[in-house]
């Protein structure tokens, strides 16, 4: 018996799950994990956590599956994508790693923007413009304002290479995780060269690139003991969660589209060829899916905003919950279904985190808009939803006006799992959306590609074909994509209107 892993380090823990030859999942575990925030909109993990986490979940699906050590024959590795891991020459963490959605490095953004010679000479070196939560003004951050850990640093690793690095003993990454470094040629899939030299960065600090599905390797025997597992198992390149999530979800083919509602929201599309938005308003990355790209549109704090609801002024409903034994979302879902659509005027601004799509402004604002006394809790859970949904919409919209083919809307993560906000999702988009018998996401992604790796099947194409089907359509609701059509413009215009505003809230801070 052949079996897969697949683990995915996320912001809030990790995942792991283990499939067979017919990519069946046959176990699953998770292990969480705390996130610093030293200063306001900071955002910092230990990478020690990862690892424990790894380790933890690993043992828990082989303990629940029964499995024998020699059973597992590949890992697939997915992870939060943009996070920096600063090793010295003996490979000791220098310093907590800093995370995709710290918002700490705006100056340093400049700075790269200027030493690459503009925005624009920026992004054809490698499609992206720079943002706060990329990679690269990290490296830049921690050389202006931490210059002797710095001097220290000999590699720099994203997260889920820091996890291979203890598995295999090398550093090795894959294209479309390190699309999300900056430093990525995009359309060539390698190092860029010449932005390396504009900011007077070693390329030797960086680690090999391979692609999604290659064998980067097998477990060293310090890894495999502590993992229960052999030398003999493989560990894949796997990807940067986002396009590990599109994996599992079957976005391997051009003209399907998916959402993603987790912590982070993401609007991820196929792209059968490289398409650079000039303005930089959503990303161009590199696919897990050999010699292709998508685009991707990001809001930092999607579910993440509701999670914030609820851990700031839910404290009686959350004990309600515990009593009914349900999860609290599920209350608070149904407050909001017993309002009407749009909030009755409310509205909310999902910038908790600042902003990655389509304003990349890392002083942006949360916001409610339009309070009465007329509005309950569940206008104010509903106008959260609500506001995330046309945050959404807003990379949509960039996707047609650059004729991107959507041909079908796929939807995952919370957003997906939810009734509710899966009709929200087609009402807002005016576009039906299905679901898929995959509800695991990015692990199961990267599962995928271990079975790939590990040859069970020849390409991800094929084993996403034999995996992955529609379960579900939820069409739009004919009357509310109508009153969602007409409130989406205002909701644009807030962040319009709001823009230097926040910047100068940002300065009080």
């Amino acid at each position: 018996m052949s079996l897969f892993l697949g683990i995915d380090i996320g912001t809030s823990g990790t995942k792991t799950l283990v499939i067979n030859e017919e990519g069946r999942i046959l176990a699953s575990a998770t292990a969480g994990y705390p996130c610093h925030v030293p200063q306001p909109l900071w955002s910092e993990q230990d990478p020690e956590d990862w690892w424990s986490a790894v380790v933890a979940t690993v043992r828990a699906v082989m303990f629940k599956g029964k499995f024998q050590p020699g059973d597992v024959r590949a890992i697939g590795l997915s992870g939060q994508m943009h996070g920096s891991v600063f090793l010295d020459k003996s490979d000791r963490v220098l310093r907590r790693a800093i995370l995709w959605n710290d918002q700490r490095t705006a100056s340093e953004c400049g700075e790269i923007e200027t030493l690459a010679g503009g925005r624009e000479k920026l992004i054809g070196m490698v499609s992206n413009p720079a943002m706060t939560g990329f990679t690269a003004p990290k490296i830049l951050w921690l050389r202006n304002h931490e210059p002797d850990l710095y001097e220290k640093t000999a590699k720099i690793l994203l997260p889920k290479d820091e996890i291979r690095r203890r598995l295999i003993g090398d550093y090795v990454s894959e294209v479309s995780d390190a699309s999300g470094t900056l430093l990525l040629d995009v359309a060539n899939r390698c190092w860029s060269k010449p932005l390396l030299t504009a900011l007077s960065l070693d390329e030797s600090v960086l680690p090999r690139l391979v692609e999604s599905e290659d064998v980067t390797g097998s477990l060293t025997e310090s890894a495999a003991a502590a993992l229960g597992l052999t030398t003999n198992c493989l560990v894949v390149g796997g990807a940067g969660d986002c396009a590990a999530g599109a994996l599992g979800n079957g976005i391997v083919r051009q003209g399907i589209l998916s959402t993603s509602i987790g912590t982070s929201g993401v609007v991820f599309v196929h792209s059968d060829e490289v398409k650079t938005d000039s303005g930089g308003r959503v990303h161009t990355f590199c696919h897990a899916v050999r010699g292709k790209w998508h685009m991707m549109g990001v809001t930092l704090a999607s579910g993440g905003s509701l999670a914030w609801f609820r851990n700031a002024l839910c404290e009686s409903l959350v004990e309600k919950a515990k009593q009914e034994r349900v999860d609290v979302y599920e209350l608070l879902t149904r407050e909001a279904a017993g309002t009407r659509v749009g909030s009755d005027g409310l509205f909310f601004l999902p910038y908790l985190s600042g902003e990655r799509t389509p304003h990349a402004d890392p002083f942006a604002r949360g916001a409610f808009i339009g309070l009465t006394l007329a509005h309950t809790r569940g206008h104010l859970v509903r106008a959260i939803m609500e506001g995330v949904t046309y945050s959404l919409r807003d990379s949509l919209e960039i996707f047609r006006s650059l004729a991107v083919p959507v041909s079908e809307i796929r939807a995952s993560g919370g957003g997906a799992r939810s009734p509710f906000w899966r009709q929200m999702q087609a009402d807002v988009f005016d576009t039906p959306v299905v679901t898929t018998n995959s509800e695991e996401g990015a692990a199961y992604g990267v599962a995928l590609l271990a079975g790939v790796g590990g040859g069970a099947w020849s390409r991800i194409e094929e084993a996403c074909d034999a995996c992955v089907s529609v379960v579900s359509t939820t069409e739009a609701t004919k009357a509310a994509a109508a009153e969602y059509d007409r409130a989406f413009p205002e909701y644009r215009q807030l962040y319009l209107s709001l823009r230097d505003d926040f910047r100068r809230i940002a300065e009080l801070d």
